[in-house]
Parts: C-alpha cells; structure tokens; sequence
C-alpha cells in the first residue's frame, strides 16, 4: 500500500508590459498610407520607421510632424496599442530644414515600477507571493480568486505603464 502525498498546487500568472512589434510595423504602414494621400502632406518630406524599439518621425516642419503624431496615435489605438508604450523625445532641427522626433516603444516593467506593483499588490492584504523576474513579475497563489483580485485591482490603478496578464496556470 502506497500513501500519496498530494501537495495544493499554487496557482500563479505573469505581469509584463510588451508592446507588439508587429501591430506598431502594421500601424506606422497604414499612417504613411494615410499621409500619401492626405492633400495637406502633398510635396511634403515625412519619414516614418522602426528600428528596434524606436520609431523615428521625420517633416517638413514641427506641426506637420505634430499631425503624423496624431495619425500615427490614431493608428497604433486602433490596432490595440496603448500609448502608454510610447517615450517621446524631444522634437529637434534635422537636415534640410526638417522637424525629426524620436520614440521610445517601451518594452518590459522597469525595476522602479515593478516594486512599486509589489508594493500594490501587498498593501492589498491578499495571500498572494509576488516575485521579480527581470522586466517582468510572477504572481502565486493557492486560490485562483486572489489571483483574479490582483488583476482586478491592477486594471483599476491607473498605472503609467501598460500592463498584461499572461501564463495563468
């Protein structure tokens, strides 16, 4: 006769904050489409590209690159990007006379803002474990409803990052 040892499993889902690259790719697409056949962009200079985690905005002046913006906006909106993903920087004099602005895709939950998730989360008085794992956090618990209240009240917070739930187990 054997006795078996059955141990509660815990139950347990990541927060990450991962824009999708692919959806910004299709997005900076479908805006130059738009300004090529935009009567006021006509004769104009506008760039628009990605590399890595940047998208650079380039125009003839600093309100024709504030209206690609707000295409690019509309754009990234309705493919399912947040603009909290986005960093803008400083708008600057480029070649020829052109306004260029470049913007940080925010990728993963920097070190700052992850304790301050943790801290959250633990001042909620849930019986969860919370655990950071590089730019992402590990959520566990024994009941699924904790887990489900974390998110809850995740959503609710009004974070300046845009957060996901993924991996629930």
């Amino acid at each position: 006769m054997y006795n078996i040892l059955i141990m509660a499993q815990d139950n347990s889902f990541d927060i990450v904050s991962k824009a999708n690259l692919t959806e910004v790719d299709n997005a900076v697409q479908m805006s130059l489409k738009e300004i090529l056949n935009r009567f006021d962009f006509k004769g104009t200079k506008t760039e628009m590209h990605r590399t890595e985690e940047k998208l650079t905005v380039i125009s003839d002046d600093e309100y024709k690159l504030k209206s690609v913006l707000e295409i690019l906006q509309g754009k990234l909106v309705k493919r399912g990007i947040s603009l909290k993903f986005l960093d803008y920087g400083k708008i600057e004099q480029a070649l020829g006379g052109t306004a260029r602005q470049e913007i940080t895709i925010k990728q993963g939950i920097p070190q700052e803002q992850a304790k301050e998730i943790n801290k959250r989360i633990k001042d909620w008085g849930l019986k969860v474990q919370t655990q950071i794992q590089g730019d992402q956090i590990r959520v566990s618990a024994k009941k699924i409803d904790d887990l489900q209240a974390v998110i809850q009240g995740l959503k609710k917070a009004n974070l300046p990052i845009e957060l996901q739930f993924v991996n629930m187990r």
